[in-house]
């Protein structure tokens, strides 16, 4: 095996996989349940979706684990033997094992005397042993434990609490390697430290927890019951907390600055879904499958098989390709107490919902202002996604203070590339303090060139202008060569920032700034534009997509030419409005899938090269050669680009904004649209 980039990255052969699935809670019929909210009457469809595509997936997990609240009715309740015979007709798509875990809904509520629940008890233990199957157990699958937890257990009073935890401390010393554990409460949300809540172990069964999960041997953590996505690290641990597949908990809507999906966020299809883990012989890889909530009838036919691998930070082979990070990307949100579930204080959580959206799309280069070394919480997290693969440029204006660079290092911090803003008279100044900050960091210095009158008319007759610019266009480069030519060759810098305004030719450009690249022995970042007009939105998402792609395609024929998209998120209020990567509720958009898709197409580094070539009237196509195979990409309308794709032999046509190969007339008929697609089409 070879030596890993970074400490997370999966090495050697996959060995085999497993599917986790959350919080289904099917119900007693297909279309009532003991909820009010019309998401839950659902479940049943969804499940039923979620466990046809598990049966579909190739190659197929080894076995899948569900992670509690099978059900939905409680054991006291009569409909709790109709709701589980529902739940096994459903599950028996799939013909490997099925691992489970129980949930309160299917054992009853952790002992607490603040909400009238039905807490866990012996005789709900013994229904669900009797329906279900132990609710406690291990499993080895090669070199691998498996534990399955009872979370209930823990603090209940009940003799089975120490029995459990005997036979937790027998479990982790016999293992002779890789443990994985999966449980249905978290230990936490937030913190360790945090006090109890409905949606977390209270201790002391929380410490004592985490002191076995902090045992080196143990690898994964999957937890389920706040349908919603976290991510953390015990001890050397990843602990996974999985969305559910039937509905949100729409509590945590809060994190959005937007207003809440349907049901006042509860119906929220674009965050339910399960994961697909792959287990390697060093490492795994978690890998989230969005369901957006779709349905399968009790007699549907044959669920339409995946076109394209599922895709992760850790395993992408591109990092040429960087978004800015202009929204809080680590948040720590105050949850109200809305009443019920959480009534006697507000509850702190982080919204990871940005970091799940960038390992779905490959994302492993981030650009950060340097405020965000100043937060130790922030620090901690870039620690921990420098773990998995991402590195970070970050952006300064001015020098940045040494001691924050320091810090970063401390931290273990993967800093990429540091661009330093300044603007032409301060970059002649800056030679002793760009020498002293080589001292200081390994990173890359690049020279962003703010923009003054100078270099920017203010008044355009009509409209006054007093807004940020910065980097130098690709024509201003002869002019400013005698400026950075020195400090280019006593390597106060290692490269510059080109501005790529909206509507330029980014294919074209590239070319250009490949071979002044070379000839001028630098690196080129080149900072893309997604709007270009004050006070009118972009919100045209396949000519962003086209961008990301041809940026995606460009940054994978050249080293030295690396791109940076202006944000991640949509910016839809203040200055310069325009779509992103994400939307607002940190759902992908057209650009996100696109760039997802080609990540998963382009999964092995090695030489490429691009170019433009001509198309169809009205649209843009390039050409691209990685591997020994040639490729086009093709933007434009989509009835001229089925024509072109046709014309000549292909091995296959891949849609980007869907992310799915088109195969048949059929594929090609679901796709007759009006407006604008994006194609990557293979050639034979």
């Amino acid at each position: 095996m070879t030596e890993p980039q970074f400490s997370r990255q999966p090495q050697g052969a996959r060995l085999f996989s497993f599917a986790v699935v959350a919080d289904t809670h099917v119900n007693e019929s297909e279309d009532t349940c003991a909820s009010p909210f019309a998401t839950n009457a659902r479940a049943n469809a969804r499940a039923r979706h979620v466990f046809a595509d598990i049966a579909r997936l190739d190659p197929a997990p080894a076995f899948a684990i569900h992670l509690g609240d099978i059900v939905h009715p409680v054991p006291g309740m009569p409909s709790f033997d109709e709701a589980a015979r529902r739940f096994k007709a459903i599950a028996s798509q799939i013909d490997i094992p099925l691992h489970l875990v129980p949930g309160n809904h299917d054992v009853g509520d952790k002992r607490i005397d603040w909400m009238p629940a039905d807490i866990v008890c012996n005789s709900y233990l013994d229904k669900y042993r009797e329906v279900f199957g132990a609710d406690y157990y291990a499993v080895d699958h090669g070199e691998v434990r498996f534990l399955f937890v009872n979370a209930l257990l823990f603090n209940s009073g009940l003799a089975a609490d120490d029995a459990q935890r005997a036979w937790i401390d027998e479990q982790l010393a016999g293992a002779g390697g890789r443990v994985f554990v999966s449980l249905h409460y978290p230990p936490y949300l937030h913190d360790a430290r945090e006090r109890g809540s409905y949606d977390n172990i209270d201790e002391p069964g929380r410490g004592w927890l985490l002191s076995r999960l902090e045992n080196p041997k143990v690898e994964a953590v999957f937890a389920g019951h706040v349908h919603n996505f976290w991510y953390d690290v015990i001890g050397g641990a990843e602990m996974y907390m999985l969305p559910s597949t039937a509905f949100l908990r729409h509590d945590y809507s809060e994190f959005y600055r937007v207003p809440p999906a349907d049901e006042f966020g509860r119906g929220d299809v674009e965050k339910f879904g399960y994961f697909i883990v792959d287990v390697h012989e060093r490492g795994h890889v978690a890998k989230l499958i969005r369901t957006h909530g779709a349905m399968r009838g009790e007699t549907g036919g044959e669920a339409p098989a995946r076109t394209l691998p599922t895709v992760h930070t850790k395993t992408a082979a591109s990092e040429g390709l960087a978004v800015e990070l202009r929204h809080p990307w680590a948040e720590i949100v105050e949850i109200p107490c809305t009443g019920g579930v959480q009534e006697f204080g507000r509850k702190l959580a982080r919204n990871d919902y940005p970091l799940m959206a960038m390992w779905e799309m490959g994302l492993r280069t981030l650009k950060i202002p340097t405020q965000d070394l100043h937060n130790e919480q922030t620090l901690r997290r870039a620690r921990l996604m420098t773990d998995v693969g991402h590195r970070f440029i970050l952006t300064s204006l001015g020098i940045p203070d040494t001691g924050l660079l320091d810090r970063a290092r401390e931290h273990g911090i993967a800093i990429a590339a540091i661009e330093i803003n300044l603007n032409a008279q301060a970059l002649r100044d800056a030679g002793p303090a760009l020498s002293r900050l080589r001292g200081h960091t390994a990173a890359r210095l690049i020279y962003g060139k703010i923009r003054t009158g100078e270099d920017d008319a203010h008044f355009d007759g009509k409209h006054y202008s007093h807004f940020v610019n910065t980097g130098l266009r690709a024509a201003e480069l002869e002019a400013a060569q005698p400026a950075l030519a020195a400090h280019l060759e006593q390597g106060h810098i290692d490269g510059i920032t080109v501005r790529l305004d909206w509507g330029s030719d980014l294919i074209a450009a590239h070319g250009e700034l490949a071979q002044r690249a070379r000839a001028w022995g630098m690196t080129v970042n080149v900072g893309v534009k997604l709007a270009d007009r004050l006070a009118s939105a972009n919100a045209d998402d396949a000519a962003i997509a086209a961008l990301v792609a041809e940026a995606f395609l460009a940054s994978r024929a050249s080293d030295a030419v690396t791109y940076s998209f202006d944000t991640f998120m949509d910016v839809d209020r203040g200055y310069f409005p325009r779509n992103g990567l994400i939307n607002r509720r940190y759902d992908p958009r057209p650009a996100g899938l696109a760039l997802a898709a080609l990540n998963a197409v382009f999964n092995e580094p090695g030489p490429a090269s691009v170019e433009r070539i001509d198309g169809p009237a009205d649209s843009r196509l390039c050409r691209f050669r990685a591997g020994g195979q040639e490729y086009e990409l093709a933007y434009g309308p989509a009835s001229a680009l089925r024509g072109h794709a046709s014309a000549t032999p292909r091995k296959r046509v891949i849609d980007l904004l869907a992310q799915e190969a088109l195969e048949g007339e059929e594929a090609w008929a679901r796709r007759d649209r009006p407006g604008h697609a994006l194609l990557l089409i293979q050639r034979a």
